[in-house]
């Protein structure tokens, strides 16, 4: 089944996200915490490509298990910045052959060696490439509440997220947040530029202080003083911190179910617990 199709009846969905392990030793481990997280049920489930390609063959390989064994839909992430377009065309054919549906796709961060393969400067250019050499393929894009850390203005930004919605991007998956009213007005502001695809909120339990600064760094999100609070308080005990971030994270989404965003997707890092507790607290509201 594909994502599109998950979200057309725009009922409250969940999803969660697993990255493959970067060397083939730690496979088991990592499809081991996947089956756990899969046995939760989510509506899908996405596997992340890392940074230069350099789990592609793990991410085909994670995504094939758990869509197979554990019947549970896959979104299969492809990152361009470093790949070139016969790379590309090898994913596309690589992840049909699998039965997978669905394509994440994404320029990705740049490696830290500084490598890039130049074929493509943007994700729309990606998007493109996979809609003519597989027009049925689901895809999917990233979006950025408070705009994308290398442009100047949001503005800038959601003209660059038109151009990959018209590329072909049949939904969107927004990075990081820990503020909802930068959301709600992110949506309100791509709805008026023209963007209707499904918009699924993506969020991201932090359950330990150093989480905090790597995920700024990463994201650009700000974070609300009550999340400060919240580290500062339970920061240095890890148990604490866990369970508040878990519930933090778990507020947010109740609140965006409740203003009508019924599409969330968790950054569950490999984490079982996490995604339990998750949907756990979420028994009632998400079947």
């Amino acid at each position: 089944m594909t994502v599109k199709e998950i979200l057309q009846n725009n009922e409250v969905t969940l999803s969660f996200e697993v990255f493959p392990p970067k060397t083939d030793d730690k496979f088991a481990s990592v499809e081991a915490a996947s089956e756990k997280i899969a046995e939760l049920g989510p509506h899908f489930m996405s596997v992340t490509y890392g940074a230069g390609g350099g789990t592609s063959a793990n991410t085909a390989e994670l995504a094939y298990r758990i869509q197979n064994r554990y019947n549970t839909p896959v979104l299969a992430h492809l990152t361009c910045v470093s790949s070139t377009k016969e790379h590309v065309a090898k994913m596309v054919a690589e992840y049909k052959s699998r039965g997978i549906d669905n394509i994440m796709a994404l320029r990705g961060d740049i490696p830290k060696d500084g490598r890039v393969a130049f074929d493509y400067n943007y994700a729309a250019e990606l998007i493109r490439d996979i809609k003519e050499i597989a027009p049925d393929m689901c895809i999917g894009g990233a979006c950025y509440p408070e705009g994308h850390i290398e442009c100047a203005r949001q503005s800038e930004d959601i003209i660059h997220l038109k151009e990959k919605v018209e590329a072909g991007c049949d939904f969107l998956t927004t990075q990081m947040f820990f503020d909802n009213n930068t959301l709600y007005n992110f949506l309100y502001r791509i709805r008026e530029a023209g963007i209707n695809v499904p918009v699924i909120a993506g969020i991201m339990p932090i359950t330990n202080a150093r989480q905090v600064d790597r995920s700024v760094a990463m994201s650009g999100a700000t974070i609300p003083q009550r999340f400060r609070t919240m580290v500062d308080r339970f920061g240095d005990d890890p148990d604490k911190m866990a369970q508040a971030g878990v519930i933090y994270a778990t507020e947010q989404i109740i609140d965006l179910i409740a203003n009508g965003v019924n599409h969330i997707h968790v950054y569950s890092m490999n984490k079982p617990e996490i995604a339990a507790g998750i949907k756990e607290s979420l028994s009632s509201i998400i079947s």
